[in-house]
């Protein structure tokens, strides 16, 4: 099984996609990779997104907007792979249980430290809420959680993973185009999981239609974490400099940033440019004190899926991430 090898990133961006129609662009085959988890018979697939510009945020008139989405901004991202689904329940719960991990290792030489790892709590309840399961989203974790899946999966690998910016996601739900999922209720329910069509659950990864790039899920089903702190504010800062792969570095905990809306949303809350201020009512009925780093007991509405970086940063840039993003924790 091939576990991620690291791609010529100018042949790739430019060989894997095609031109069509009037400037816009479509995902070849080549542009999409699988991966095992070392020692265990799960694959999850990437696909490769080339960087570009585009505009993040919403117009005034666009219905459903919120005063944080603006003002909009031309911003650009570098060209990075995305989870072609949300992560899954089985996906997370080979990091989640000791016992279901191995030493195995895509790392030539090296044996996975199964004991070192940090892993999560056990949960006061069901983080689902009775939701979840085979080929469903993982949900109820905290960011710091995802992130700390992240770190075990780039350790496992060799390959840096983490989560997606704001930008990067909202890139990757556009797909080259300025809307959303359609808007009739006909074309929403082809594509998304919401409070019309879900039943009050969530449901399988990739059980509705994928978007212009090939990605399932990006609106509806869970919402999903992204890498930045939230600000309402946010949008004002992305001048010149900074409106380069833009992210809103953490400062403190809360809050940060939800993207994407659940099985339990409206149609109108299922937009690209919507963002969400993670809650503390999220941990409400957790009665630990402190409470859970791990777990939000009240947030069976939010899962994540994962990106890496065309050009693999250094192993210094690496490790500078991690003690940002975790605090130093290891």
């Amino acid at each position: 099984m091939h576990f991620g090898r690291l791609v010529n990133c100018i042949f790739l961006v430019f060989s894997a996609w095609l031109l069509v129609g009037c400037g816009s662009l479509r995902i070849s085959d080549s542009a999409v990779d699988t991966f095992e988890i070392p020692g265990a018979d799960i694959q999850f697939r990437m696909v490769l997104l080339p960087g570009g510009d585009f505009w993040l945020g919403s117009d005034p008139d666009e219905p459903g907007r919120d005063d944080d989405e603006g003002p909009r901004r031309r911003v650009s991202v570098d060209s990075f792979w995305i989870g072609e689904f949300e992560v899954t329940y089985e996906e997370w719960v080979i990091f989640q249980y000791r016992n279901w991990d191995t030493r195995s290792s895509a790392v030539p030489g090296r044996l996975h430290d199964i004991d070192a790892v940090a892993r999560p709590s056990p949960p006061y309840e069901d983080p689902s809420h009775g939701l979840g399961g085979p080929g469903r989203p993982a949900v109820g974790m905290t960011q710091w959680g995802a992130l700390r899946y992240a770190r075990w999966l780039s350790d496992k690998t060799g390959i840096f993973f983490r989560l997606p910016t704001e930008a990067e996601w909202e890139y990757a739900c556009r797909a080259g185009g300025a809307y959303d999922i359609g808007e009739s209720d006909s074309e929403q329910r082809e594509y998304a999981w919401f409070e019309s069509n879900s039943d009050g659950r969530m449901h399988a990864v990739g059980s509705k239609r994928p978007n212009a790039w090939g990605l399932y899920d990006m609106l509806g089903n869970v919402a999903e974490w992204t890498l930045d702190q939230y600000e309402a504010g946010y949008y004002d800062l992305l001048v010149a400099d900074a409106a380069r792969n833009p992210w809103r570095q953490p400062t403190r905990l809360h809050p940060r940033t939800v993207r994407g809306g659940a099985y339990d949303d409206p149609p109108g809350a299922l937009r690209c440019a919507g963002r969400i201020e993670s809650s503390l009512s999220w941990k409400r009925r957790d009665p630990q004190i402190p409470k859970s780093i791990w777990w939000n007991t009240d947030s069976p509405f939010v899962g994540f899926r994962l990106v890496r970086p065309a050009m693999r940063p250094s192993a210094e840039e690496r490790k500078d991430f991690w003690s940002l993003v975790l605090g130093g924790i290891e």
